[in-house]
């Protein structure tokens, strides 16, 4: 697996890491099966794959016990992320308010770290700013945490290049998380790219999603390949009116696919791959097949015109949420 190194830190991470939050909630709930997800998840660190990313309000703490469990006893091979800042209202809805106050994060890296079963987490992202508490305050007790030795690095999560900027003095911003690919460019709009901040900065920015929650894979045909409880048979991108224009975008990257005798889904995650060397995206699976699917995709340099045909692809039909 090639590496990359996480920001102006001298900490190196797989080109391609693993997005967990789909093993706990979010995606066709009813196929979760922990046992296969702890297999996915010490198949990818048996595969290279050392960058793992999860978050306290995927299914409520699940998925950071489940991570936990996947990786005990090999925690030396995993730069271990997770988030903060987010608290879930209902689990079954996943309807969740912001909480960025110094005291509820104190609380929550403390259950992070007993439900991952860690004395210290590699990489702590503020997983939303809440627009009720100064960025400053957040951002400061989260430094705190670093002092303390609970936690190494500090990232955000969906955030202006102003809001970087402010958290930035205050302590360093080691990572930057943010939807980015092929169908959702936000973070490299004129004006908002969080990716050029990140490397005019010394930061990684973190793509998730790379693969449009699935879409890009080319398999997706509309809602009804969803069931009702997964995010994305609500989602306005995969309603009815909305894929066949945006499956012109998979279009592009499978032509690039065929051309290079790859897959879509690694010409997408290629793509992210190619916005810069900072670049570290974590696709997420259930499955073994397509987590080497993925991991494949970081020996994939596409060429300047593969670039330039997939920067052409058109936008995305409907809102992301």
């Amino acid at each position: 697996m090639r590496q990359r190194k996480l920001g102006a830190t001298d900490t190196e991470v797989s080109a391609v890491g693993l997005g967990c939050m789909g093993m706990s909630w979010g995606y066709a709930e009813s196929t979760r099966d922990d046992t296969v997800s702890i297999s996915v998840l010490r198949g990818a660190l048996d595969r290279g794959v050392s960058f793992v990313d999860t978050s306290d309000v995927y299914g409520d703490g699940h998925n950071e016990v489940l991570v936990g469990e996947g990786i005990r006893g090999r925690r030396s091979e995993v730069v271990l992320a997770t988030k903060c800042g987010l608290v879930v209202d209902d689990l079954a809805s996943r309807v969740m308010h912001r909480d960025g106050s110094p005291r509820h994060l104190r609380t929550a890296i403390e259950a992070s770290l007993r439900r991952l079963r860690v004395d210290a987490v590699d990489l702590y992202y503020l997983h939303r700013v809440d627009p009720q508490v100064p960025l400053e305050d957040s951002w400061g007790a989260l430094a705190e945490f670093v002092a303390e030795g609970k936690v190494a690095r500090l990232g955000l999560s969906e955030v202006t290049p102003e809001q970087a900027s402010l958290a930035h003095r205050i302590h360093p911003v080691t990572a930057v998380q943010s939807e980015l690919s092929l169908w959702t460019r936000d973070a490299l709009a004129p004006g908002a790219d969080m990716v050029a901040w990140c490397a005019d900065n010394g930061a990684a920015f973190v793509p998730y999603s790379p693969l449009g929650r699935g879409f890009l894979t080319g398999t997706v045909s509309g809602p009804a390949d969803f069931e009702e409880s997964d995010f994305r048979a609500s989602s306005p991108r995969f309603a009815a009116g909305a894929i066949e224009p945006n499956l012109r975008i998979v279009e592009v990257a499978r032509r690039i696919a065929n051309r290079r005798h790859v897959t879509p889904a690694q010409v997408a995650i290629a793509w992210t791959l190619g916005q810069g060397e900072h670049v570290v995206p974590i696709p997420g699976t259930k499955k073994e097949s397509y987590l080497a699917e993925n991991i494949a995709a970081a020996d994939i340099v596409l060429t300047e015109q593969d670039m330039d045909e997939l920067d052409r692809a058109p936008a995305a039909v409907g809102a992301r949420y």
